[in-house]
């Protein structure tokens, strides 16, 4: 039976989404989802790798992110439709490519669970029942599932409703981290912590680059793809995308190094004596309070704990039902989950599809809850294909000239994302990623494909080939691998192989989009 839907299905389905987000709205959404619960430990974490450096490696990486994010934002203003960043890869390389990337981004509804997981746990300071043998127990797993429910419903409603109570949990959970900067800064500002202790550069400056990758700061500043994927919902795309996203960028990145600044002046000279690896808190800024007698502020911040996943996880259930959606415009699911609801303009099936996924990722089966942490990474694998699509389709604008010269760096930045995620996490999601490929042919045969098999893998050889590098340059790395190929020359491996493989992939497929145009006009 074939599964993908036809152009007429798919036209039909997009006009019944409400068009109804500003440029508000859209920040808010890139911010909220940016905005998780790492905020409460990255600071903590970049510090022991770089010391007062860190607060130069968070505005390193809000360059690299909008270095990423404009390469995204010119493809969603340019061709704005629910979940653009699945539609893309499909048409500028073809099924095979789009096989890989859908299976990607189905597998990493996991980062949403993730997220509800610690939502459940950081209430087990209160109700600790929750939790037992170090993963959530039954109990845990039944609140998890309900949140799940919780969240969903408030995006089964539509769209506006859906934007409200996102702003409304995003000044909550965003006045927390603002008022621990102001309090911790006014309760004594060091500025002798930037040179005592081993200098503004402890560890030496390529530390600055390490914090990016191992100290989490690149991954922190993950999710402001989010309001990418509402294009088809956006009032004025190609006005309020842009400065939207880059506005949530650059609102996430100035809190992020406010918290860093914070964090580096408010630690006592007695935790420093072995420097600043040698810092170690369990609850960083929550100890930092109760240290300079902030004790309501501490609860605070451990309420705030409980907040700031869960509406990341609030935001992360709806874009991921455009995702899915998506995947059924692409034929990787039946075609039961492309329709939308008519009332209320959203892809509700496709909505019920996520919960239950997050719910079978919630159940704890053995050190499955220890995967499901990584599988968010999955999404890194957008970025490239993303920058490789742009490359290709040459998406029209004021901007297309610039796109085109900034869409090889994108796609290098994007590689990085992926290389510095560590093997610890890569030997699981690539491998993972990789099974797209014979999924992707599973849904040929069954009737949804319409290139022929030979063309379908001459243009999407070069993902394959790409994800194989890459497993096998993590392996011999630094970044966690056996250490074969030292930092830098491991980087400047992945940096060439992979600008060899984009030359490739923009290659192949101009050559596939030039044989589409060729069959439609037939």
């Amino acid at each position: 039976m074939a599964i993908r839907g036809t152009p007429d299905d798919v036209g039909r389905e997009e006009r019944k989404l409400r068009r109804h987000l500003g440029f508000w709205a859209l920040t808010a959404v890139g911010f909220s989802d940016i905005v998780g619960s790492g905020w409460l430990f990255s600071a903590m974490y970049a510090a022991q790798t770089a010391g007062p450096l860190s607060i130069l490696s968070w505005l390193a990486a809000g360059l690299l992110a909008m270095l990423v994010a404009l390469v995204l934002v010119e493809l969603a203003a340019g061709m704005p439709e629910a979940g653009g960043t699945v539609r893309w890869p499909l048409y500028a390389n073809g099924p095979l490519v789009a096989g890989v990337i859908s299976w990607a981004v189905l597998l990493s509804v996991g980062a949403n669970a993730a997220e509800v997981i610690a939502t459940v746990q950081y209430l087990t300071r209160w109700f600790p029942e929750l939790r037992a043998h170090g993963r959530l127990s039954w109990p845990g797993v039944a609140l998890a599932v309900g949140l799940t429910v919780v969240f969903a419903t408030f995006n089964w409603f539509g769209v506006r409703l859906f934007a409200r109570v996102n702003t409304l949990v995003t000044v909550a959970k965003t006045s927390v981290p603002v008022l621990t900067v102001a309090l911790l800064l006014a309760s004594g500002f060091h500025a002798h912590r930037l040179t005592d202790h081993g200098g503004f550069a402890p560890y030496g400056w390529s530390a600055g680059l390490a914090a990016l990758s191992t100290a989490g700061v690149i991954y922190a500043v993950n999710g402001f793809q989010s309001p990418v994927d509402l294009a088809g919902e956006a009032r004025d795309p190609r006005r309020h995308l842009h400065t939207a996203v880059l506005t949530a960028i650059g609102l996430a990145i100035l809190l992020y190094a406010g918290l860093q600044v914070a964090f580096l002046f408010a630690v006592p000279d007695s935790a420093l004596v072995h420097g600043w690896r040698g810092v170690d808190f369990t609850s960083p800024f929550g100890q930092l309070a109760l240290l300079v007698n902030l004790h309501w502020l501490a609860m605070l911040l451990y309420a705030d704990a409980v907040v700031s996943p869960g509406g990341a996880t609030f935001v992360g259930v709806g874009i991921n039902a455009r995702r899915t959606y998506a995947l059924a415009k692409n034929g990787m699911l039946p075609r039961w989950f492309l329709r939308v609801h008519a009332g209320s303009g959203i892809p509700r099936r496709a909505l019920a599809l996520n919960v239950g996924v997050m719910t079978v990722y919630v159940l704890p089966f053995g050190t499955w809850q220890d995967v499901v942490g990584t599988l968010g990474n999955l999404f890194l694998l957008v970025y490239a294909t993303s920058a490789v699509a742009a490359a290709t389709l040459r998406p029209a604008g004021p901007r297309a000239g610039l796109v085109r010269w900034v869409a090889p760096l994108s796609y290098l930045v994007a590689t990085l994302f992926v290389y510095w995620s560590t093997w610890h996490r890569l030997h699981l999601t690539l491998p993972l990623a990789l099974a797209g490929v014979p999924l992707s042919w599973l849904v040929r045969a069954s009737g949804g494909g319409t290139v022929p098999f030979r063309r379908e893998i001459r243009d999407g050889a070069w993902l394959v080939v790409w994800l194989a590098g890459l497993l096998s340059v993590s392996a011999l790395g630094s970044f966690g691998g056996s250490g074969l190929l030292r930092q830098p020359y491991d980087t400047f491996a992945v940096v060439v192989f992979s600008a060899a493989v984009f030359v490739w992939a923009v290659r192949s497929g101009r050559r596939h989009v030039a044989e589409a145009r060729l069959t439609a006009s037939r």
